[in-house]
């Protein structure tokens, strides 16, 4: 147990430079006092590792100092096979670099972690894009990444959702993959927004440089826009009967998180259906859903999208309750 923290440790100041012992303490979940120990054993067994004092201090190895243990389990070395995304790699123009570091590690890995390796990449395959949907075209994520990279300013021409196109100079802080969509992270006139990349009409990036805030965390960023934006999407309440057996269809249509936390809610009535309240983005989002599961779901409140629905069906009772017509304009017989 000890080792592994020693070379977690050790590993921890090779790849990020100096560290105070409360950053160290956080990373690997220890006390304080077990930081200063374990550094203790660290320059007891030759490792240089030094404390430099002051408001800037912290420890660090000395200049130049590398192991070259990777201390990497079985399991760990298998995961980064998994990681690779070839797909999304390709996209950036990392595919040649991505596969030359996947050679490299399999060259370094001892024999059993080798293998292991191996047959994971044979037996699993990540494809990130959602069904029925192909990965967006993206022609302008390569100048998008090289500024995101090297902190230069992007000036690009943007189609907003609708006919509206802007054009904005942007300090680019960050590339997400989501569902096979790529989103920019960019501050614009001091606020952090984001950007959908295959919405980018024309890119430039700029010669002149800017300073990215060392206290921004993409990951942290990306879940409160998800958190926020789910809070702004839905902005009603629809209450409906779903008929028995219809669950799975529902999630599918609607939406498995939000359908579970309904059913988790659900009141069962008569015949086995469920009254359900769920939130919804809007009446006219809401009908287009409601109607793809045609009647196994009824509509109770609001009134407006019942309405909507009724007026729907009695639009469809007309287009179908007569038989089509011919190419003459009368209707088509059967025999």
């Amino acid at each position: 147990m000890r080792a592994s923290r020693l070379l977690s440790l050790l590993l921890l100041l090779q790849t990020r430079g100096r560290m105070t012992a409360t950053e160290i303490a956080d990373e690997l979940e220890v006390s304080v006092r077990t930081v200063y120990r374990d550094v203790e054993a660290l320059s007891a067994a030759g490792v240089p590792v030094y404390a430099d004092r002051g408001p800037l201090g912290g420890y660090r190895l000395l200049d130049g100092y590398r192991t070259r243990l990777n201390g990497l389990t079985v399991e760990e070395a298998s995961s980064l096979f998994l990681a690779g995304l070839p797909g999304p790699a390709a996209e950036l123009g990392l595919a040649d670099f991505a596969a030359a570091a996947e050679l490299k590690l399999l060259a370094a890995l001892p024999p059993e972690p080798r293998s292991y390796a191996a047959r994971m990449r044979e037996r699993f395959h990540l494809d990130v894009p959602g069904w029925y949907r192909g990965a967006e075209e993206t022609p302008f994520l390569m100048e998008v990444a090289e500024a995101a990279w090297e902190e230069r300013v992007l000036r690009l021409r943007y189609r907003r959702w609708g006919p509206t196109e802007v054009e904005r100079l942007l300090h680019p802080y960050g590339l997400v993959l989501k569902g096979g969509s790529w989103y920019l992270a960019a501050a614009c006139s001091g606020t952090v927004r984001t950007y959908r990349v295959s919405r980018i009409i024309e890119a430039e990036v700029l010669s002149e440089r800017f300073e990215r805030p060392q206290d921004f965390d993409l990951a942290a960023f990306w879940r409160e826009f998800a958190a926020e934006f789910a809070s702004r999407m839905y902005t009603a309440e629809a209450v409906v009967r779903l008929a028995p057996g219809a669950e799975d269809l529902f999630r599918f249509t609607v939406g498995q998180d939000v359908v579970d936390k309904a059913l988790a809610g659900g009141l069962p009535e008569p015949g086995g259906w469920t009254r359900l309240t769920l939130p919804i983005e809007s009446v006219t989002h809401a009908r287009w859903l409601f109607l793809r599961m045609g009647a196994l779901v009824e509509v109770l409140e609001p009134a407006e999208l019942r309405a909507l629905m009724a007026e729907a069906v009695a639009d469809l009772s007309r287009l179908y309750g007569t038989a089509p017509e011919d190419d003459s304009g009368a209707a088509a017989h059967g025999p």
